[in-house]
């Protein structure tokens, strides 16, 4: 029993640290960089489940929070959450709820799990857009169709194929190495 939760805390910080090294791989196309954020988020919660790798989420979100550089751009701090796109962060913490949420009512269909993710992601989506309009759209005069534009529409796709490689990697993990999870 003792192993199994060693285990699990093992788990969790890897997860939080692949988690910051997809976020530094960026490209700058806006006001919300392209990351593999979403993937390491993903792959956590896959991997993991949704208690667990919202553990991981929250993990990583504290470790930026404090002031460690794991955010895009090699970044951190409690300023960098409250700032535009800080609401995309702690949209990855409703993310992991969804997905704990939906856990409850199936698990084992890739169908449905692919579905819950999308669902999970759009709330991270809406959380975040509401978020960066409020703390820098309003300003810029910006209306919300900008801001989709800006920070939404450019990340469906690739988003997409994040959430499709996250559980065709943990389709394709053994059996073996997920039940010791």
């Amino acid at each position: 029993m003792k192993s199994k939760k060693i285990l699990n805390m093992t788990l969790i910080a890897l997860m939080a640290a692949i988690i910051a090294v997809c976020s530094w791989i960026t490209v700058g196309i806006g006001p919300v960089p392209f990351t593999l954020q979403t993937f390491g988020i993903f792959l956590a919660l896959r991997f993991l489940g949704g208690k667990k790798g919202t553990a991981a989420i929250g993990i990583y979100m504290l470790l930026g929070a404090v002031g460690l550089p794991v955010f895009s751009g090699f970044r951190g701090g409690f300023g960098h959450i409250l700032g535009p796109t800080g609401g995309y962060i702690l949209g990855f913490l409703l993310s992991g709820i969804v997905v704990m949420i939906f856990e409850k009512i199936n698990k084992k269909s890739v169908v449905l799990r692919i579905i819950c993710d999308a669902l999970s992601l759009i709330a991270c989506y809406a959380l975040g857009t509401v978020w960066f309009y409020f703390t820098l759209g309003v300003s810029k005069g910006m209306s919300i169709m900008a801001v989709l534009s800006a920070c939404v529409i450019p990340f469906i796709i690739p988003d997409l194929i994040k959430i499709l490689l996250a559980e065709l990697i943990c389709i394709k993990t053994p059996k073996s190495i997920k039940e010791k999870t």
